[in-house]
């Protein structure tokens, strides 16, 4: 049965990790990938998905064998776990979805030496229950998956007129009907800025400004709600 104390704590683990610690706009964590994969909106989401599943069943996998792994080698034993998930990872993908498989390339091994799913089985899953490691490690990675979804469809749209486009090696003979043609194809538009690594640099600055923005709103508004004063009320006696 959950109490209202482990349902607070679930919020907390969710929140911080999607918003307040998210790892592409708060940590700056694992950059390579958000800035060179993100260059349309299927290859982030794909990326996205695969280190989303490797953080979770990693930070189940440390929470699992943490009493039985020695303090001196904790670090050895974190990378060879992460490295053997990485793995079925990358061969499931160029089993059954090699078109992808070879679009995001080298980019799926490189999730083993990912920052993120390394400092939360260090930060967190060796400190904490199963569940709570999973869900953490559950959230990092769709944190991390949002920031790469948006960062690759704004670029995407911005630098081809498309969105959505190659979603058929993700989804098959189905995702052509996914793909929305902003700017008609014969047009041949092309931003390449937007497609290159500045293109990235640019839309995340961009993504950590509107962040930054709408935090310190909130700020403002808890300021303001703060500051005034509590209403009164004020007892009128009656007679008869």
């Amino acid at each position: 049965m959950t109490t209202p104390a482990s349902a607070s704590r679930w919020r907390d683990i969710c929140h911080n990790a999607l918003w307040k610690q998210n790892p592409g706009l708060v940590q700056l964590l694992g950059l390579c990938p958000v800035l060179a994969i993100s260059n349309t909106a299927v290859n982030a989401l794909a990326l996205g998905l695969a280190t989303t599943l490797v953080t979770t069943l990693s930070g189940s996998a440390v929470a699992a064998a943490r009493q039985w792994i020695p303090n001196d080698i904790r670090n050895p034993v974190f990378i060879i776990i992460i490295a053997t998930l990485v793995t079925c990872v990358d061969l499931a993908m160029n089993a059954w979805l090699h078109g992808l498989y070879l679009v995001l390339g080298i980019f799926i091994p490189l999730i083993t030496t990912n920052c993120i799913v390394l400092a939360r089985a260090e930060a967190f899953a060796s400190r904490n229950s199963v569940r709570a490691a999973a869900l953490d490690g559950l959230m990092m990675g769709l944190g991390l998956t949002l920031v790469l979804l948006l960062l690759g469809g704004l670029r995407e749209i911005l630098g081809k007129g498309t969105l959505f486009d190659g979603a058929h090696l993700l989804l098959g003979e189905a995702g052509h009907a996914l793909v929305l043609h902003l700017v008609p194809a014969e047009a041949h538009y092309q931003f390449l800025l937007a497609m290159l690594p500045p293109g990235g640099f640019i839309g995340l600055a961009l993504l950590i400004a509107a962040k930054n923005w709408l935090d310190e709103r909130a700020r403002q508004r808890a300021t303001r709600n703060a500051s005034q004063p509590a209403p009164t009320t004020s007892r009128v006696a009656s007679t008869e």
